[in-house]
C-alpha cells in the first residue's frame, strides 16, 4: 500500500511541476470542496476528519460491508449519522456503493475505493496510537453480554 501512496505522490508532484521539498517551502493553497486549506494536513482532514469517518474507513478495510453489518460494528453510531458519513465519503471517492439487487429490499454493500485504500497505512497508525491512548489516557471497558 505505501508503495502505492508513494508512487501517487511523485506523480501529483510531478505534475505540479516541484518536489516534495519546494511544496513544503512554497506552501500552496490546497481547494477541496471549494475550500481553501493552507497545508496538506488540513486538506487530508476535511475528506476523513470527524468523529466517524476515519472509523468507518477503518471497519471498511477488511473488506466489502454491507449496511447493517457497520451499524453492528460500529454501535454507538446513529443510523442517520452512518447514511450521512458513507454518501460523504462516496462522494470524495474514498468509499464505492455497490447496489446487489433492483427490488426491495435492497442488498447494498460498501467498500474502499483504490484512492481509499490509500489513507489505509494512516488508519493502522491511528489504530495503533488510539490503542496507546487508551492505555495512558483512559482505559479498557469489557461489554457486558
Amino acid at each position: 500500500m505505501y508503495t502505492t501512496f508513494a508512487v501517487q505522490i511523485r506523480t501529483i508532484l510531478k505534475h505540479l511541476k516541484m518536489n516534495r521539498e519546494e511544496l513544503f517551502e512554497k506552501k500552496p493553497m490546497i481547494k477541496i470542496h471549494d475550500k481553501l486549506f493552507p497545508c496538506p494536513t488540513s486538506a487530508a482532514m476535511e475528506l476523513i476528519g470527524g468523529k466517524w469517518k476515519s472509523v468507518i474507513l477503518t471497519h471498511l478495510i477488511e473488506g466489502e460491508k454491507r449496511y447493517n453489518e457497520l451499524r453492528k460494528e460500529i454501535p454507538t453510531i446513529t443510523e442517520r449519522t452512518l447514511s450521512l458519513q458513507l454518501k460523504q465519503l462516496e462522494a470524495d471517492g474514498l468509499v464505492s456503493r455497490k447496489v446487489y439487487t433492483k427490488k426491495p429490499p435492497l442488498k447494498v454493500a460498501y467498500s474502499l475505493t483504490t484512492f481509499g485504500n490509500t489513507v489505509t497505512p494512516v488508519l493502522h497508525t491511528i489504530t495503533e496510537w488510539g490503542i496507546t491512548a487508551a492505555y495512558e489516557k483512559g482505559e479498557f471497558i469489557e461489554k457486558e453480554e
